[in-house]
C-alpha cells in the first residue's frame, strides 16, 4: 500500500511539472536594439594595405544576415570577397528571438583588389552602376539563331524598332541598370514603369566547341526580373532568367538562352546590347 501511494506521488509531482507553462520554464531571451549590436568588418592587410576580403563578425545574441553588395551571408562569422576599391557599405540585418528585426550599416574601406574578382563586376556595373541599352550599331539586336553554332541573331532577326511588339515598352527608350550594391538589376520600360531584381554570375560554366574553342564565357543570372525581352516565344514567351554569355566588356553585352533539350545548331535566342 505504501508503494502504492509513493507511486502516486511520483506521479502527480511530474504531472504538475508537466503541466507548467512552457514559456515559464524557457528563456527565449530579451530583444536588442540596433545599437547594442556588436559586429566587426575587418579587412585583411596584405602588403599593408586594406585589401578586398574581409571578415564579417556577430558577437550579438541574434541570428546573423549580411548583405555586402555582391552577396549575402548569414553565417555568424564568414570572411567575404569584395569586388570594388574604396568605401564599401556592408548592411547587417539581426533577429531577435522574439522575431523582430534590427539592421545597422558599416562602412569599410578597401585600399586594393588584393583577391582576385571576376572582370565581369566592374564591366556591368562600373564599380557602381550603369546603363546597358540596345545596341543599335550591330545589324540585330535580338532573335534566334543556331545554338553554339552562331553568336548573335542571325535566322529571325530584329531591329529595336520591332522590340516593342515582342516585349511591350522594352525596346526604344528602355534600358537596364546593373547596380554593385546589392547585385541589384532595374529594367526600366518606355513607360516609366520599374521592375527590379538581383543578378549573380557564375564564370565557371564554359561552353566549348569541339576544336577547343570557347563559344561561351560563362552564365549571367537573373532573379525577380528578366533581360529586356527576356523571352522565349517557343514557350510562349516564358521568361528567361538564366543567359549564356557570348561577349563581355566594358562596352558589348551579347547574351544567348538555348530551347531546352536542343544540341548543337538547335533553335537559340540572342540578345546584343551596349553601354549607354
Amino acid at each position: 500500500m505504501k508503494n502504492l501511494a509513493y507511486s502516486f506521488f511520483i506521479i502527480s509531482v511530474l504531472w504538475l511539472f508537466g503541466c507548467e507553462p512552457i514559456e515559464n520554464r524557457l528563456d527565449i531571451g530579451s530583444a536588442i536594439s540596433a545599437d547594442q549590436l556588436q559586429l566587426t568588418a575587418t579587412p585583411l592587410i596584405v602588403d599593408g594595405k586594406k585589401s578586398n576580403k574581409v571578415i564579417l563578425d556577430n558577437k550579438s545574441p541574434v541570428l546573423s544576415s549580411w548583405d555586402y553588395g555582391v552577396g549575402i551571408t548569414q553565417r555568424k562569422t564568414d570572411t567575404v570577397l569584395l569586388v570594388a576599391t574604396g568605401e564599401n557599405e556592408i548592411v547587417f540585418t539581426g533577429l531577435n528571438p522574439d522575431g523582430s528585426k534590427i539592421s545597422k550599416t558599416l562602412s569599410v574601406i578597401v585600399d586594393e583588389l588584393s583577391f582576385p574578382v571576376p572582370l565581369e563586376w566592374g564591366f556591368l556595373t562600373d564599380g557602381g552602376e550603369k546603363s546597358w541599352v540596345w545596341d543599335t550599331q550591330k545589324p540585330a539586336v535580338w532573335g534566334n539563331g543556331g545554338y553554339m553554332g552562331n553568336v548573335a541573331p542571325a535566322w529571325w532577326t530584329l531591329q529595336e524598332s520591332a522590340i516593342n511588339g515582342q516585349a511591350a515598352g522594352e525596346g526604344v527608350g528602355a534600358k537596364m541598370i546593373f547596380s554593385l550594391r546589392g547585385a541589384t538589376l532595374s529594367k526600366v520600360k518606355s513607360t516609366g514603369q520599374t521592375d527590379v531584381g538581383a543578378f549573380s554570375f557564375d564564370m565557371t560554366k564554359k561552353i566549348t566547341l569541339a576544336d577547343g574553342t570557347v563559344w561561351a564565357k560563362g552564365k549571367l543570372t537573373t532573379k525577380g526580373v528578366t533581360v529586356l525581352c527576356g523571352i522565349s516565344p517557343n514557350e510562349g514567351n516564358a521568361p528567361v532568367y538564366e543567359y549564356d554569355i557570348l561577349l563581355i566588356n566594358g562596352n558589348e553585352l551579347v547574351l544567348c538562352y538555348p530551347e531546352p533539350g536542343v544540341g548543337a545548331w538547335g533553335t537559340a535566342w540572342f540578345w546584343v546590347f551596349r553601354a549607354e
